[in-house]
């Protein structure tokens, strides 16, 4: 048996995917049965399994099993007016989410500047998970001054969409006023949220929306799987 048995069998389970033999959401064989499917010890499975899932390949949920990854890898523009739904709509890519929390708290200092707001002043957070196709692209949080808007949380699960809430409160135009990207390990339940493998980094998107003005109106930190996107940035582009 050779040192990089892993390497062949990691190399075999990943063709069959790509063939579609092994198609989004199969489970994958315990690892006993893979390890005689594939002649091999279980150590070299086990490896090839973890190094699949770090690709993003396969998801490990647990207490289910391992699972075939749908994998759509989006090509997000962030542009003067970034919109989740503007960049997945015409991809043909269907849209959803859900509310994973809200609360009011006091707002970190950095979220305090960014919306320009007192130090310690209270904010409305409101945390969410978006799906493209059915799979988690991300997770995050979202702050406003809730002397603003009140009841985000609420009107935006009725409505739907972010944009529909702000013409809600009359904000009929928002610009993307400052975006910051950086990559880092995945931490807590960020893998078992993005169904992801712990070992698949996540990059995390911090941005500012503001008026046309220039007022602030919500700050955002949302961590993305790093196995389903690729940003592209372009503010001069006409996206009105």
């Amino acid at each position: 048996m050779t040192r990089d048995r892993w390497r062949e069998i990691s190399a075999l389970i990943e063709q069959d995917i790509m063939d579609g033999v092994m198609e989004p959401g199969t489970k994958l064989p315990t690892e006993p049965e893979l390890a005689r499917i594939y002649q091999a010890g279980r150590h070299s499975v086990r490896r090839a399994v973890t190094e699949l899932g770090k690709a993003g390949y396969l998801s490990v949920e647990q207490g289910r099993g391992t699972f075939v990854q749908a994998r759509p890898m989006i090509d997000y523009a962030i542009k003067r007016r970034t919109r989740l739904r503007g960049n997945l709509d015409p991809k043909g890519i269907a849209v959803s989410g859900e509310t994973l929390d809200y609360a009011r708290i006091p707002a970190p200092p950095r979220v305090a500047r960014a919306l320009q707001l007192a130090p310690g002043a209270e904010v409305l957070a409101t945390s969410r998970r978006s799906m493209a196709d059915g799979v988690p692209v991300n997770i995050g949080q979202i702050y406003h001054d809730p002397a603003r808007f009140p009841d985000y949380p609420q009107r935006r699960l009725a409505m739907g969409s972010t944009t529909a809430v702000y013409q809600s409160y009359g904000v009929q135009d928002y610009l993307r006023a400052e975006t910051r990207i950086h990559a880092r390990p995945a931490r807590g339940e960020e893998p078992r949220l993005l169904q992801q493998h712990p070992d698949m980094p996540v990059m995390v998107v911090r941005a500012v929306d503001a008026l046309p003005d220039g007022t602030p109106i919500a700050h955002s930190e949302v961590i993305w799987s790093a196995a389903r996107v690729k940003f592209s940035i372009n503010f001069d582009e006409d996206d009105s």
